[in-house]
């Protein structure tokens, strides 16, 4: 009896299982943790909508406006993406979709706490950007326009006037229609607290330097800006003011080298991208190269030894992005002196720009260089023209850190010393179990139906993946679909699988909620693409297209796009602002054609 009691007593002083958790889950923060805390149980379910701060969409058609104010009205951050990741290679229409309008109404009306917009690929309009400054413009800390089309300098004028609390204003690649420079000198004026201003890779050229200026004068707590093409020799009175100024990209060269003594970069600078940098400027660098924890050349003009000059002075280089103008002897001096590199991204360079001498490819030569040498390395994404098992091999054995490593195997060289790769893939995969993001670009031949099953067996927790040109048959891809337990997210370019067993690898692949392949084999009446059909899955047709465009040398050029399918999972259902260019799967009309045959 006297047990009882005190156990009962005991039980009394416990507090309530709910209000630990209330207590608890503000510091849960993981969106995985955050999904698995909702289904427990209906209440949690609820804590959950009440105190989710941060949401992020990964493709804006899987849900509604009204579905998300519903569930999680007290959302601070919402990150919005809209066209495919292969929008960004010019291979979906620009008509496409991805309009931010109703959900902008939605959060105008309803979404009062909301401090943090990122629009990611998606169409925005002027009058778009004035219900947003008009509606949230006193409480909105962070607007990113990232990659974004449809708007000008107008709607920019409307986010300057109204948003006078902004800290981040980031316009990154976005294609702006510009009118006048109107919305800068607004921002210069009325803005005390902005910290980064980001208008890299826009046509915005009519910039006032006198505001970047004021603006610098202003805000104390600037530590980044990213601008467009600016002469690096008006912008020294800038670098005077902008004392806190930590990042800096853009500028241009257009004078004779010593002129550049005038300039000097303020003492906190450690992440810096200057553009049309050549040989005889990368000097003005060298002075505080051992501070840098960020270095982008993407747009600098320079060659292999340059390359080679300059990294040996940033021992404590974190993050290096660059063109394959590096070679590999200059990676392997980023490997003898970067040991703290993390993030490594190595784009292809213009052939026109002279930069296809022998020192300026990447090969297996340098890739064992890295994995022997920048053992922190987190992140790799590298244009490469020859390749072999061993240097795959060598990533597995040595960066067991490597969570992102995306891999093009470039068509330039008509032989490459090693193929097939499937042990080197193999090996990788296995070697390194962080991984949650693989992209594997080969040629034909570059991997066997075997290795396409070794990618499938290995890829335990990746959650995105691409590949291209891959797999030999049918039987390659459902080995492949046999595995990949966790994986989201696939987008497959030039693998010539049919119709067939792109379905039955779709209803094997139990966790996919998105769907993306450029080149397939149709069927003749299309009915093998129902076996994809199941609840809650949208599927989209491309057909094939001839699309416009440049070559290097800037002569014009027809390409033929192959046809496209995306699907994805929504809870929306089928959306309704389809243009021309894209169908959506007539699931009725093939079943009709199909129970008369």
């Amino acid at each position: 009896m006297e047990e009882d009691k005190k156990v009962n007593k005991m039980n009394s002083r416990m507090p309530d299982m709910d209000t630990v958790f209330e207590c608890v889950i503000p510091y849960v923060e993981d969106p995985k943790d955050r999904d698995a805390i909702s289904l427990v149980c209906r209440r949690w379910y609820e804590l959950d909508a009440t105190t989710r701060r941060h949401i992020t969409i990964a493709l804006c058609y899987t849900t509604t406006p009204a579905r998300l104010r519903r569930r999680f009205r007290n959302l601070e951050s919402l990150k919005l993406k809209g066209k495919p990741r292969a929008a960004m290679f010019n291979l979906i229409p620009e008509d496409w979709g991805g309009y931010v309008t109703p959900w902008v109404e939605e959060i105008a009306a309803s979404f009062n706490s909301l401090k943090s917009i990122h629009f990611r690929r998606m169409i925005v309009r002027d009058s778009d950007l004035e219900v947003l400054a008009k509606t949230r413009g006193k409480n909105l800390l962070v607007l990113k326009l990232d990659k974004c089309c449809g708007f000008s300098t107008d709607g920019l004028l409307h986010v300057s006037r109204s948003c006078r609390q902004l800290r981040t204003l980031f316009l990154e690649e976005s294609s702006i229609f510009e009118k006048d420079g109107d919305w800068l000198h607004e921002l210069a004026l009325y803005n005390t607290v902005l910290e980064t201003l980001n208008f890299y890779m826009t046509d915005l050229i009519k910039v006032n330097v006198e505001d970047l200026e004021l603006i610098a004068r202003n805000c104390r707590s600037l530590s980044s800006v990213k601008i467009n093409d600016c002469e690096l020799l008006d912008l020294v009175n800038f670098f005077q003011i902008a004392t806190a100024l930590e990042e800096f990209c853009g500028g241009s060269f257009n004078h004779p080298p010593e002129k550049y003594s005038a300039v000097a970069f303020p003492r906190s600078i450690c992440r810096l991208g200057l553009s049309y940098m050549e040989q005889d400027h990368v000097w003005i660098i060298f002075p505080f190269a051992a501070m840098l924890k960020k270095l982008d050349l993407l747009y600098a003009l320079l060659n292999t030894e340059d390359h080679c000059l300059l990294i040996q002075r940033c021992p404590n280089l974190e993050i290096l992005e660059t063109r394959n103008v590096i070679g590999d002897r200059g990676l392997e001096v980023l490997a003898r002196s970067c040991k703290k590199l993390k993030r490594l991204r190595i784009e292809r360079g213009a052939d026109e720009q002279g930069m296809e001498d022998e020192e300026g490819l990447v090969s297996q030569r340098g890739l064992i260089a890295l994995a022997q040498g920048c053992l922190e390395l987190e992140y790799i994404a590298i244009y490469v023209s020859d390749i072999t098992n061993e240097s795959l091999e060598c990533i597995g054995a040595n960066l067991r850190n490597l969570c992102d490593f995306r891999l093009v195997l470039l068509d330039r060289e008509e032989k490459i010393a090693d193929l097939p790769l499937d042990n080197g893939v193999r090996a990788l995969l296995m070697g390194c179990d962080k991984l949650r993001r693989f992209g594997l670009y080969l040629r034909q031949g570059g991997l066997t139906d075997t290795g396409l099953g070794y990618v499938g067996q290995y890829s335990v927790n990746v959650r995105w993946m691409l590949l291209g040109c891959v797999g030999e048959t049918d039987e390659g891809l459902i080995a492949f679909s046999r595995g990949c337990p966790n994986l989201r997210k696939l987008e497959m370019r030039g693998c010539s699988f049919s119709e067939y067993a792109l379905a039955a690898a779709v209803m094997q692949l139990t966790s996919l909620r998105y769907l993306w392949v450029q080149g397939y084999r149709a069927s003749k009446d299309g009915r093998d693409i129902l076996r994809m059909v199941r609840p809650f899955w949208n599927i989209e047709l491309i057909p094939p297209r001839l699309v416009s465009d440049t070559d290097q040398l800037g002569n014009p050029i027809v390409i033929e796009h192959p046809a496209h399918i995306l699907a994805y999972y929504s809870l929306a259902g089928q959306r309704t602002d389809f243009p021309e260019t894209v169908r959506p799967l007539d699931t009725e009309s093939l079943l009709s054609v199909q129970s008369c045959t």
